[in-house]
Protein backbone atom coordinates (compact mmCIF):
# COMPACT_ATOMS: atom_id res chain seq x y z
CA UNK A 1 0.00 0.00 0.00
CA UNK A 2 1.40 3.37 -1.02
CA UNK A 3 1.74 6.43 1.17
CA UNK A 4 -1.53 7.89 -0.13
CA UNK A 5 -3.37 4.66 0.61
CA UNK A 6 -1.90 4.51 4.09
CA UNK A 7 -2.82 8.13 4.76
CA UNK A 8 -6.37 7.55 3.50
CA UNK A 9 -6.81 4.41 5.60
CA UNK A 10 -5.39 6.04 8.70
CA UNK A 11 -7.51 9.13 8.15
CA UNK A 12 -10.67 7.07 7.70
CA UNK A 13 -10.08 4.92 10.78
CA UNK A 14 -9.09 7.98 12.80
CA UNK A 15 -12.13 9.89 11.54
CA UNK A 16 -14.46 7.05 12.52
CA UNK A 17 -12.94 6.86 16.00
CA UNK A 18 -13.22 10.62 16.31
CA UNK A 19 -16.92 10.48 15.43
CA UNK A 20 -17.61 7.81 18.05
CA UNK A 21 -15.84 9.82 20.75
CA UNK A 22 -17.05 13.26 19.74
CA UNK A 23 -20.62 12.64 18.56
CA UNK A 24 -22.33 12.89 21.97
CA UNK A 25 -20.79 16.34 22.43
CA UNK A 26 -21.91 17.29 18.93
CA UNK A 27 -25.44 16.03 19.60
CA UNK A 28 -25.75 18.25 22.68
CA UNK A 29 -24.28 21.18 20.73
CA UNK A 30 -26.89 20.86 17.98
CA UNK A 31 -29.75 20.46 20.47
CA UNK A 32 -28.74 23.69 22.20
CA UNK A 33 -28.21 25.51 18.91
CA UNK A 34 -31.57 24.52 17.47
CA UNK A 35 -33.86 25.00 20.48
CA UNK A 36 -36.24 27.90 19.79
CA UNK A 37 -36.18 31.01 21.93
CA UNK A 38 -38.96 30.55 24.52
CA UNK A 39 -41.78 33.08 24.95
CA UNK A 40 -41.18 35.77 27.59
CA UNK A 41 -41.41 34.32 31.08
CA UNK A 42 -41.10 30.73 29.86
CA UNK A 43 -38.00 28.54 30.42
CA UNK A 44 -35.99 27.19 27.51
CA UNK A 45 -36.30 23.49 26.69
CA UNK A 46 -32.72 22.98 27.93
CA UNK A 47 -31.21 25.08 30.70
CA UNK A 48 -27.72 24.25 29.48
CA UNK A 49 -25.45 21.44 28.30
CA UNK A 50 -25.75 19.36 31.49
CA UNK A 51 -29.55 19.65 31.41
CA UNK A 52 -29.60 18.62 27.74
CA UNK A 53 -27.56 15.52 28.61
CA UNK A 54 -29.91 14.63 31.49
CA UNK A 55 -33.04 15.05 29.40
CA UNK A 56 -31.59 13.12 26.46
CA UNK A 57 -30.54 10.20 28.66
CA UNK A 58 -33.92 10.18 30.42
CA UNK A 59 -35.82 10.16 27.12
CA UNK A 60 -33.72 7.82 24.99
CA UNK A 61 -30.83 6.49 27.06
CA UNK A 62 -27.24 6.54 25.76
CA UNK A 63 -28.57 5.86 22.26
CA UNK A 64 -30.01 9.38 22.24
CA UNK A 65 -26.51 10.84 22.32
CA UNK A 66 -25.63 8.99 19.11
CA UNK A 67 -28.62 9.91 16.96
CA UNK A 68 -27.52 11.20 13.59
CA UNK A 69 -24.11 9.51 13.65
CA UNK A 70 -24.93 7.18 10.76
CA UNK A 71 -24.67 9.83 8.04
CA UNK A 72 -21.19 11.17 8.89
CA UNK A 73 -19.96 7.65 9.68
CA UNK A 74 -21.12 6.43 6.26
CA UNK A 75 -19.32 9.27 4.48
CA UNK A 76 -16.09 9.42 6.49
CA UNK A 77 -14.16 7.46 3.83
CA UNK A 78 -15.43 9.68 1.01
CA UNK A 79 -14.80 12.76 3.13
CA UNK A 80 -11.16 11.79 3.65
CA UNK A 81 -10.72 10.75 0.02
CA UNK A 82 -11.84 14.20 -1.15
CA UNK A 83 -9.80 15.97 1.54
CA UNK A 84 -6.55 14.08 0.83
CA UNK A 85 -6.95 14.25 -2.96
CA UNK A 86 -7.73 17.96 -3.20
CA UNK A 87 -5.24 18.92 -0.51
CA UNK A 88 -2.54 16.89 -2.28
CA UNK A 89 -3.29 18.68 -5.53
CA UNK A 90 -3.17 22.05 -3.76
CA UNK A 91 0.22 21.20 -2.24
CA UNK A 92 1.55 20.20 -5.66
CA UNK A 93 0.42 23.52 -7.13
CA UNK A 94 1.89 25.51 -4.24
CA UNK A 95 5.29 23.80 -4.39
CA UNK A 96 7.48 25.49 -6.95
CA UNK A 97 9.23 22.25 -7.95
CA UNK A 98 9.56 18.61 -6.87
CA UNK A 99 11.68 18.19 -3.75
CA UNK A 100 11.05 21.77 -2.62
CA UNK A 101 11.05 22.49 1.15
CA UNK A 102 7.89 21.76 3.18
CA UNK A 103 5.05 24.22 2.77
CA UNK A 104 5.15 27.35 4.86
CA UNK A 105 2.40 28.09 7.39
CA UNK A 106 0.81 30.48 4.89
CA UNK A 107 0.81 27.81 2.18
CA UNK A 108 -0.70 25.28 4.61
CA UNK A 109 -3.50 27.76 5.26
CA UNK A 110 -4.19 28.13 1.52
CA UNK A 111 -4.06 24.36 0.93
CA UNK A 112 -6.41 23.69 3.83
CA UNK A 113 -8.90 26.30 2.72
CA UNK A 114 -8.87 25.07 -0.86
CA UNK A 115 -9.49 21.47 0.17
CA UNK A 116 -12.41 22.50 2.36
CA UNK A 117 -14.22 24.17 -0.54
CA UNK A 118 -14.52 20.72 -2.12
CA UNK A 119 -15.26 18.98 1.19
CA UNK A 120 -18.12 21.40 1.95
CA UNK A 121 -20.17 20.00 -0.93
CA UNK A 122 -20.06 16.61 0.78
CA UNK A 123 -20.35 17.97 4.31
CA UNK A 124 -23.51 20.02 3.66
CA UNK A 125 -25.99 17.19 2.91
CA UNK A 126 -24.29 14.94 5.46
CA UNK A 127 -24.69 17.51 8.20
CA UNK A 128 -28.23 18.40 7.17
CA UNK A 129 -29.22 14.77 7.70
CA UNK A 130 -27.27 14.57 10.95
CA UNK A 131 -28.76 17.77 12.38
CA UNK A 132 -32.33 16.79 11.45
CA UNK A 133 -31.96 13.56 13.42
CA UNK A 134 -30.22 15.19 16.37
CA UNK A 135 -32.69 18.04 16.69
CA UNK A 136 -36.01 16.44 15.77
CA UNK A 137 -37.10 15.98 19.41
CA UNK A 138 -36.39 19.67 20.08
CA UNK A 139 -38.27 20.82 17.00
CA UNK A 140 -41.17 18.41 17.58
CA UNK A 141 -41.73 19.60 21.13
CA UNK A 142 -41.81 23.20 19.87
CA UNK A 143 -44.69 22.49 17.48
CA UNK A 144 -47.73 24.68 18.27
CA UNK A 145 -50.80 23.12 19.82
CA UNK A 146 -54.13 23.13 17.93
CA UNK A 147 -55.95 26.40 18.57
CA UNK A 148 -58.94 24.78 20.30
CA UNK A 149 -56.81 22.88 22.75
CA UNK A 150 -54.00 25.34 23.36
CA UNK A 151 -55.60 26.91 26.43
CA UNK A 152 -56.33 23.68 28.29
CA UNK A 153 -53.93 20.98 27.17
CA UNK A 154 -50.16 20.74 27.47
CA UNK A 155 -48.67 20.21 24.03
CA UNK A 156 -47.46 16.62 23.68
CA UNK A 157 -44.22 15.81 21.98
CA UNK A 158 -44.93 15.24 18.29
CA UNK A 159 -44.31 11.89 16.70
CA UNK A 160 -40.85 11.20 15.40
CA UNK A 161 -40.64 12.57 11.88
CA UNK A 162 -37.58 10.69 10.64
CA UNK A 163 -36.80 7.00 10.95
CA UNK A 164 -33.10 7.33 10.17
CA UNK A 165 -30.56 8.87 7.78
CA UNK A 166 -32.00 7.28 4.64
CA UNK A 167 -35.50 8.35 5.61
CA UNK A 168 -34.32 11.96 6.04
CA UNK A 169 -32.73 11.90 2.58
CA UNK A 170 -35.87 10.39 1.02
CA UNK A 171 -38.18 12.97 2.61
CA UNK A 172 -35.94 15.89 1.64
CA UNK A 173 -35.63 14.67 -1.94
CA UNK A 174 -39.38 14.13 -2.19
CA UNK A 175 -40.71 17.22 -0.45
CA UNK A 176 -37.99 19.88 -0.30
CA UNK A 177 -36.98 20.57 -3.87
CA UNK A 178 -35.11 17.39 -4.75
CA UNK A 179 -31.32 17.41 -4.67
CA UNK A 180 -31.33 21.15 -4.01
CA UNK A 181 -32.98 20.46 -0.65
CA UNK A 182 -29.97 18.45 0.50
CA UNK A 183 -27.75 21.49 -0.10
CA UNK A 184 -29.82 23.86 2.01
CA UNK A 185 -27.33 25.68 4.22
CA UNK A 186 -24.41 25.34 1.79
CA UNK A 187 -23.39 28.99 2.22
CA UNK A 188 -22.94 28.83 6.03
CA UNK A 189 -21.26 25.44 5.60
CA UNK A 190 -18.70 27.04 3.30
CA UNK A 191 -18.44 30.03 5.64
CA UNK A 192 -17.58 27.64 8.46
CA UNK A 193 -15.38 25.11 6.70
CA UNK A 194 -13.17 27.32 4.55
CA UNK A 195 -11.98 30.01 7.01
CA UNK A 196 -12.24 27.64 9.99
CA UNK A 197 -10.00 25.04 8.44
CA UNK A 198 -7.62 27.65 7.08
CA UNK A 199 -7.13 28.84 10.67
CA UNK A 200 -7.02 25.28 12.00
CA UNK A 201 -4.36 24.02 9.59
CA UNK A 202 -2.33 27.17 10.12
CA UNK A 203 -2.42 26.87 13.92
CA UNK A 204 -1.66 23.15 13.74
CA UNK A 205 1.39 23.63 11.54
CA UNK A 206 2.61 26.70 13.42
CA UNK A 207 2.28 24.90 16.77
CA UNK A 208 4.23 21.92 15.48
CA UNK A 209 7.00 24.20 14.26
CA UNK A 210 7.20 25.93 17.64
CA UNK A 211 7.27 22.62 19.50
CA UNK A 212 9.95 21.28 17.14
CA UNK A 213 12.16 24.34 17.78
CA UNK A 214 13.28 24.53 14.18
CA UNK A 215 13.80 20.79 13.80
CA UNK A 216 11.90 18.31 11.60
CA UNK A 217 8.27 18.30 12.77
CA UNK A 218 7.92 14.64 11.71
CA UNK A 219 9.99 13.71 14.76
CA UNK A 220 7.50 15.15 17.25
CA UNK A 221 6.07 12.75 19.80
CA UNK A 222 2.43 11.82 20.28
CA UNK A 223 1.95 14.27 23.15
CA UNK A 224 3.14 17.18 21.05
CA UNK A 225 0.83 16.20 18.19
CA UNK A 226 -2.13 15.93 20.56
CA UNK A 227 -1.34 19.39 21.94
CA UNK A 228 -1.07 20.84 18.43
CA UNK A 229 -4.32 19.17 17.39
CA UNK A 230 -6.14 20.38 20.48
CA UNK A 231 -5.06 23.98 19.92
CA UNK A 232 -6.00 23.68 16.26
CA UNK A 233 -9.47 22.37 17.12
CA UNK A 234 -10.02 25.16 19.64
CA UNK A 235 -8.95 27.73 17.05
CA UNK A 236 -11.42 26.24 14.55
CA UNK A 237 -14.43 26.68 16.83
CA UNK A 238 -13.20 29.96 18.26
CA UNK A 239 -12.93 31.53 14.82
CA UNK A 240 -16.17 30.39 13.14
CA UNK A 241 -18.63 29.19 15.79
CA UNK A 242 -21.44 31.69 14.97
CA UNK A 243 -21.54 30.40 11.40
CA UNK A 244 -22.01 26.87 12.78
CA UNK A 245 -25.04 28.07 14.77
CA UNK A 246 -26.50 29.65 11.63
CA UNK A 247 -25.80 26.47 9.66
CA UNK A 248 -27.58 24.32 12.23
CA UNK A 249 -30.73 26.46 12.47
CA UNK A 250 -31.03 26.59 8.67
CA UNK A 251 -30.52 22.84 8.39
CA UNK A 252 -33.38 22.11 10.78
CA UNK A 253 -35.67 24.93 9.63
CA UNK A 254 -39.09 23.88 8.35
CA UNK A 255 -39.26 23.80 4.56
CA UNK A 256 -42.94 24.69 4.13
CA UNK A 257 -43.06 27.33 6.87
CA UNK A 258 -39.47 28.57 7.21
CA UNK A 259 -38.46 30.80 10.07
CA UNK A 260 -35.35 32.02 8.26
CA UNK A 261 -35.10 33.31 4.70
CA UNK A 262 -31.34 32.79 4.50
CA UNK A 263 -28.08 33.08 6.39
CA UNK A 264 -28.21 36.85 6.92
CA UNK A 265 -31.84 36.69 7.97
CA UNK A 266 -30.96 33.97 10.49
CA UNK A 267 -28.08 36.09 11.77
CA UNK A 268 -30.32 39.12 12.27
CA UNK A 269 -33.14 37.16 13.92
CA UNK A 270 -30.81 35.32 16.31
CA UNK A 271 -29.26 38.62 17.37
CA UNK A 272 -32.69 40.21 17.79
CA UNK A 273 -34.02 37.31 19.89
CA UNK A 274 -31.01 36.38 22.01
CA UNK A 275 -28.26 38.90 21.42
CA UNK A 276 -24.66 37.88 20.76
CA UNK A 277 -24.96 34.96 23.20
CA UNK A 278 -27.45 33.41 20.77
CA UNK A 279 -24.62 32.97 18.28
CA UNK A 280 -22.72 30.89 20.85
CA UNK A 281 -25.39 28.41 21.92
CA UNK A 282 -23.75 25.02 22.47
CA UNK A 283 -20.24 26.48 22.51
CA UNK A 284 -19.18 24.70 25.71
CA UNK A 285 -19.81 21.12 24.48
CA UNK A 286 -18.11 21.97 21.18
CA UNK A 287 -14.98 23.09 23.02
CA UNK A 288 -15.15 20.27 25.58
CA UNK A 289 -15.23 17.49 22.98
CA UNK A 290 -12.06 15.36 23.21
CA UNK A 291 -12.24 14.99 19.43
CA UNK A 292 -13.07 18.64 18.75
CA UNK A 293 -10.66 18.76 15.81
CA UNK A 294 -12.95 17.92 12.90
CA UNK A 295 -16.04 17.24 15.04
CA UNK A 296 -18.85 18.75 12.99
Amino acid sequence: MGDVGKDLTAGTVGGAAQLVVGHPFDAIKVKLQSQPTPPPGQPARYAGAADAVRQTLAAAGPHGLYKGMGAPLATVAAFNAVLFTVRGQMETVLRSEPGAPPLTVGQQVVAGAGAEVAVSFLACPTELIKCRLQAQSVMASAAPAPAAAAATVTVPTAAVKYGGPIDVAKQVLKSEGGTRGLFKGLFPTLAREVPGNAVMFGVYDATKQVLASGQDTSQLGRGSLILAGGLAGASFWGSVYPTDVIKSVIHVDDYKNPKYLGSMDAFRKILAADGVKGLYKGFSPAMAAPASWRTS
